[in-house]
């Protein structure tokens, strides 16, 4: 049942349209079919929000959930329209540079780092605190979703992996509306780079939030093959770029894992 969106009035200054749900099992599932439906009920930057999502899904379809009350999931809708699409790919990272930011604006004076991994993860202190999934509206190839699951109030109890971390975790507070209103904004404003072919400046911007860069790393790669090296830099595409030692390798999708 959609809740009156009183609750996000920073996030509601930035999207036109803010549609909030006590409980659903997917927010990307149900925006993608809502736009499928009423593609001029969505327009850009609309957005779906709950804080008990029951069957999320992150990359490489695993699954995501999480406690009622103890995470915050999200999917805002992107037309992609009037950006490049030599550029398209940057979308996911441009979400997930967004969300750093966000995350760490909720962090000052509370101490930790929020830190980029490539390509859309959101890391505190290096424990994972978000997850990103941008999905392409079948049918509609000009439009994307971009699902975000943001730990919130999960204690350390309840963290489902030792790598992962939440604001609670470490002491913090979470202001949501804030977090979205943050996180929009941002969003809004690299999309814009992206329109206008600024891609030099993007691609600055997220190497620099992105900790993946310079760390010895692990990749499992789609194929079943692992590679091993140093990601040294980020391609004008947004690929991550490993040296091997004998070879650069140029990763555009795989499961990294950094080793130190």
């Amino acid at each position: 049942m959609p809740i009156p969106a009183a609750g996000y009035p920073l996030a509601a200054a930035h999207s036109p349209r803010v549609q909030v749900v006590e409980t659903t099992d997917s927010t990307n599932a149900d925006v993608i079919a809502a736009v499928a439906a009423d593609p001029e009920g969505w327009p850009h930057l609309s957005l779906l929000v709950t804080d008990d999502q029951r069957a999320g899904r992150g990359r490489l379809d695993r699954s995501w959930t999480a406690p009622a009350g103890t995470a915050l999931a999200v999917s805002v809708v992107v037309d992609a329209a009037m950006v490049p699409i030599a550029q398209r790919g940057w979308i996911p990272l441009v979400a997930g540079a967004a969300m750093t930011r966000a995350v760490r604006a909720q962090l000052t004076g509370h101490g930790g780092t929020a830190e980029l991994k490539w390509p859309n993860d959101v890391l505190v202190d290096g424990g994972k605190i978000c997850g990103i999934l941008a999905e392409v509206v079948p049918g509609a190839a000009d439009t994307v979703v971009v699902g975000a699951g943001v730990n919130t109030r999960m204690s350390r109890a309840d963290l489902p992996v030792t790598t992962a971390t939440s604001f609670a975790a470490i002491g913090a507070e979470s202001d949501d509306d804030r977090l979205l209103a943050d996180y929009l904004e941002d969003l809004g404003k690299m999309l814009s780079r992206l329109v206008h072919d600024d891609v030099e400046r993007v691609h600055s911007e997220i190497e620099k939030l992105c900790v993946t860069v310079g760390k010895e790393v692990t990749v499992a790669m789609p194929d079943g093959s692992t590679l091993q090296g140093t990601a040294t830099r980020l391609d004008r595409d947004g690929r991550l770029v490993v040296d091997a030692g004998t070879i650069e390798t140029v990763v555009s999708a795989g499961d990294v894992v950094h080793v130190r």
